[in-house]
Formats: C-alpha cells, structure tokens, sequence
C-alpha cells in the first residue's frame, strides 16, 4: 500500500488554514506534515521535514508572499510539489506561478475543479493552471471586457501610483496613462480612479507587486 503524502498547509488565515487541513485529514492519500501561518517559514520547514506537497496562500498580510517562498521552495527542494491557492482573481500571478516551478495554482473563490481533485492530479505529475481566467462583475463590464494594459493601469491605480509613477513602471507616456484611466471610466461607469482603485482592490480584481510583496 502506498504511504500518504505529506502535505504542508500554508495560510495567515485560521480559516483558510483550517479548510486545507480538513482536506487533507479527511483523504487517505495525504497526512498533514505541518501548518503555518506564514509563508516565510515554509522553506526552512521544508528543509527539516519530510513534505511531498504544499498549499500555500499567495497573499500574505506580513513577510514573504506564496509565490517568493514557492520559488525558494523549488530551487532548495524541485521534487516537493507545490499548490498555490488565492482568493483574489489576479491573474498574473498564474504566470508568476509558473516561472517559479509552481505545479498547480488554485482559486478559493473561483476554482474550476475541487480541491481535492486538483491535489490528486498535481501528485500525480499534472501540472494544473485554470483554464480561463475568473470572471469578475467590475462596474458594467466584466474583467475580460478590459484589456491588459487597461489591467496594468488599473494595477498601479490600487497601490495609489501617480500618473507619473505608472507611466514610469510600463514604460508609457503619462498621455497614454490619462487615455487608458478614461477609458476605464467609461467602460466601467465608476466616477473617478479613487473609485476605480477601491473597486478594484476590494474585488481582488487586480494586485500590485508592492502589495504582494511585503517589506
């Protein structure tokens, strides 16, 4: 008979925490070989305990997000398979994911297929992304209705980023930036970018890297 997998859970939230744990004790393919509230402390856990599989939240309130300790994990440990898991529709991170060796990527919120399925899969050498991007009610429009750069804006508008300060980080024209802010305006029916960064950021339509990663 084949030994459980060692999952280790990885979320700030007692929550969240506790629903990966319940799926892991209520499976016999899995044992829970560890639970922390933070994801900085994943890689050295993983250093000195037997793991086969993490679930680990992207998003953190304090220290090091999912995806930089996934990348830490991967480069220390490539055979320990890694799930991350977020509440917020941020799709870039997907990609970001993926570049750090990240098996499967899994939405709390939105997921496509249950959690369960998605651990058994990713064990058995899936590597399983979704397979289109949430879909999220943002004033009149839905997000597949805004393009990328329009998204990139809107990235930067939830950190609080000047018009400058966007034009800067995309290497566009503090023009371009007005034109794409306008445009989301009148797609969107929201009144001003206070609005839409609000919006925006209660939704988890979007996240910028400054929030993600953490001093």
């Amino acid at each position: 008979m084949t030994n459980p997998a060692r999952v280790l859970v990885v979320d700030d939230q007692n929550v969240a925490r506790g629903f990966f744990e319940m799926h892991v004790n209520s499976s016999a393919g899995y044992t829970l070989a560890g639970s922390l509230p933070a994801a900085e402390l994943a890689p050295e856990f993983c250093d000195t305990h037997p793991v086969d599989l993490v679930l680990m939240d992207v998003m953190m309130r304090y220290g090091t997000d999912g995806i930089t300790a996934a990348a830490q994990i991967k480069r220390r440990h490539p055979e320990i398979r890694i799930i991350l898991t977020t509440s917020m529709a941020e799709v870039q991170w997907e990609r970001q994911a993926r570049e750090a060796g990240v098996e499967s990527f899994w939405y709390k919120e939105y997921g496509e297929a249950p959690l369960l399925e998605i651990m058994d899969r990713t064990m058995a050498g899936e590597s399983v992304y979704p397979g289109t991007p949430p879909k999220v009610q943002f004033g009149w429009v839905t997000r597949d209705e805004l393009t990328e750069r329009e998204l990139d804006v809107l990235r930067e508008l939830t950190a609080g980023a000047t018009n400058e300060e966007i034009a800067d980080k995309l290497c566009i024209s503090v023009n371009t930036v007005r034109t794409h802010i306008r445009n989301l305006l009148n797609k969107t029916g929201f009144s001003s970018r206070l609005d839409l960064a609000i919006h925006a950021k209660s939704l988890g339509l979007v996240v910028s890297d400054r929030d993600r990663i953490q001093p």
